[in-house]
């Protein structure tokens, strides 16, 4: 990809995750404790425009830091995300929103495709962040365990709902009507889902890179 391309890529990723960053800030709710934060979703978009930003010092030539770590764990949140909310909303649409009903259509398609996927083409593609895989899976450890503690030792206990039939407070309507133990495979098995994404965009990585060698500058 040209230089140009690149800058009108990355300016247009930034933007857009920076606009639905203040939107989210703005409109996101803050009637129960931690508003939007509460979700994955929000943790994976402020993610995004950090890694953006990033990308973008890069770009322009403010800084040679490259975050490979962090920015291959936000491509994996990321894809984490879209995977969990559509196989959830259609099996039962109650189980990831208050009624059933998606928000704004450009919110959905934003949250839940394009800004993922524009996250995931920039680590592969143009930043080719997959070198160190180590730090990525340190980083993936530290986020999930820090949102996991959170909901179930902050949200849960501070928030009334939404409630299922085992408790409230957790950020998921689902979450609420599974037992601890239940939870706890749930959180153990879309972690392995974690790293085995987090494989398979380093694959796919490293195939492209043998065959595109990336330019000296990267």
């Amino acid at each position: 990809m040209s230089m140009n391309l690149r800058l009108i890529f990355r300016w247009t990723a930034f933007l857009l995750a920076g606009g639905y960053c203040i939107r989210m800030l703005i409109f996101g709710g803050w009637e129960e404790f931690g508003g939007p934060f509460r979700f994955l979703t929000v943790w994976a978009l402020f993610c995004s425009f950090f890694a953006f930003s990033r990308m973008m010092a890069i770009e322009e030539g403010r800084s040679e830091r490259r975050w490979d770590g962090f920015v291959c764990m936000t491509a994996v949140i990321n894809t984490m995300v879209v995977v969990l909310y559509w196989r959830l909303y259609f099996a039962d649409p109650t189980s990831v929103t208050p009624d059933g009903e998606l928000a704004a259509w450009h919110l959905e398609i934003y949250l839940h495709l394009l800004g993922p996927l524009l996250q995931v083409i920039d680590t592969i593609f143009i930043h080719r962040s997959y070198r160190r895989l180590g730090a990525a899976l340190t980083w993936l450890f530290g986020v999930i365990g820090v949102y996991v503690l959170l909901a179930e030792l902050v949200f849960q206990p501070l928030n009334t709902s939404p409630a299922g039939t085992v408790t409230s407070g957790l950020p998921y309507p689902f979450l609420n009507s599974l037992e601890f133990g239940d939870r706890a495979v749930f959180y153990g098995t879309n972690f392995a889902v974690a790293v085995i994404l987090l494989m398979f965009y380093a694959s796919i990585a490293r195939g492209f890179s043998r065959r595109f060698p990336a330019p000296a500058m990267l």
